[in-house]
């Protein structure tokens, strides 16, 4: 075994991959069908059978698609969000200003206006600020985007609460917003497949929840995502179904599947949409991720609270993945050093470099990208997001580190923080 004090390399976040997967893709690839088809179906069910597992009762839909991008996008479509008259009249989504782009990006992509809110000063958490987020709400918005950041999900109950308290003030435009009643809440849950809300699934908790199976994901298709939604009272969840997979296939009324069948060719184009679905061969690595998730979640766990036990004691600031209400999915560790500059934390981060461990920083705020300036916003109108940008630096967190990878990563992390630590104190 190598000495835990010998310099390792050790990536960010590869791919967990085992020989399940390789079999389950190479039984497509001999197949013969290789898009979307059966095994996209399936997975589809076993998502949805999974959460409702947790759940209890009940079961959201599920429909498969090629990224989380997507599935949020399409979420904000088939609510009937976007562009109105134009300029200060159109729709109104809400975001986090701590989050990467594409839960922003989906906004500007319908034509809605972005409203991004500071996320909460709270020790431990990076979520959005839910006060400023109830005062962000007018007759204009639509829906909230609530990110479930590293897998830990957000205060649902607050949020709910929220959309409760400001329905007086909603004004729907479709039959769909009719039924709801106020803002829908379009859950960023790329990072928190398989984390838990007081006992139900994510997945299953926000009106529409939208999951990331990307290459550095827990779970992994390669690339890919789903939408999930519960039943919204008075409207037909195949209907939602049926629009979602005209939405992700170029509105084609028949998929490659069904056209497949003996006779079956035609086909009608029934609206001029997008092409974002799954394919056979990516839901054959999901179907394998799910058989073997429960243990990757157990190992993810692990690695915390080792993490936890090193670094809360040094002054380490750290995030709450696990508590009597909440159970993160593991998805990303990120830590603070009180006290210190970007540019002391990019110190640190190549120094860790130069050991042979990877690390990253999650997230740049968005105010802070070039895209995001030009549509007006500015960091300074996020204090808090940008406080907890300068000093956070994120550590390698997924099941391909052994016992040994951890030693290596606390002892040397240790050792690096220590005296940036020691300057601040």
């Amino acid at each position: 075994m190598k000495d835990v004090f010998e310099k390792r390399e050790i990536a960010f976040s590869p791919p967990d991959i085992s020989e399940l997967e390789i079999k389950y893709v190479s039984e497509v690839l001999r197949s013969g069908w290789i898009t979307t088809g059966p095994k996209t179906k399936l997975l589809e069910k076993k998502i949805s059978e999974w959460v409702q597992g947790y759940k209890g009762e009940g079961s959201p839909r599920c429909v498969c698609l090629n990224s989380a991008t997507a599935a949020l996008e399409l979420s904000l479509r088939v609510l009937g969000i976007g562009p109105q008259d134009g300029g200060s009249k159109d729709d109104e989504v809400i975001t986090c200003a701590y989050t990467y782009t594409s839960s922003a990006s989906v906004i500007s992509h319908i034509g809605a206006k972005t409203v991004l809110v500071d996320c909460s000063d709270e020790a431990g958490s990076l979520q959005i600020d839910y006060e400023k987020l109830e005062n962000a709400i007018n007759e204009r918005t639509k829906a909230i985007i609530p990110v479930d950041l590293c897998g830990i999900p957000c205060d649902y109950d607050k949020i709910f609460s929220i959309v409760e308290k400001k329905k007086s003030v909603f004004k729907p435009d479709n039959d769909i917003q009719k039924a709801m009643g106020r803002v829908a809440v379009v859950a960023d849950c790329a990072h928190a497949f398989g984390a838990c809300y007081k006992g139900t699934m994510i997945g299953s908790v926000a009106d529409f929840s939208n999951y990331s199976f990307h290459a550095v994901k827990n779970f992994t298709t390669a690339e890919g995502g789903a939408i999930l939604w519960n039943h919204i009272d008075g409207i037909d969840d195949e209907e939602i179904y049926h629009k979602l997979q005209l939405y992700s296939l170029h509105g084609q009324s028949k998929d490659a599947f069904s056209k497949n069948k003996i006779g079956a060719w035609e086909y009608d184009i029934v609206g001029t949409w997008y092409k974002c679905n799954m394919t056979d061969i990516m839901a054959a690595m999901g179907l394998a991720q799910l058989e073997r998730y429960p243990e990757m979640l157990k190992r993810r766990k692990q690695i915390i609270e080792q993490y936890d036990k090193a670094f809360k004691p040094l002054g380490i600031e750290v995030l709450k993945h696990y508590s009597e209400n909440i159970t993160s999915s593991g998805h990303l560790y990120i830590t603070r050093i009180p006290g210190i500059n970007r540019e002391q934390a990019n110190e640190i981060i190549t120094k860790m470099a130069e050991r042979g461990i990877a690390t990253n920083v999650h997230y740049k705020p968005l105010p802070m990208h070039t895209a995001y300036k030009k549509l007006g916003f500015n960091i300074s109108e996020y204090p808090v997001a940008y406080s907890k940008y300068v000093n956070s630096i994120t550590l390698p967190l997924h099941t391909k580190l052994s016992d040994e990878d951890v030693e290596y990563i606390i002892k040397n992390y240790c050792e690096i923080t220590r005296e940036y630590l020691d300057n601040c104190n």
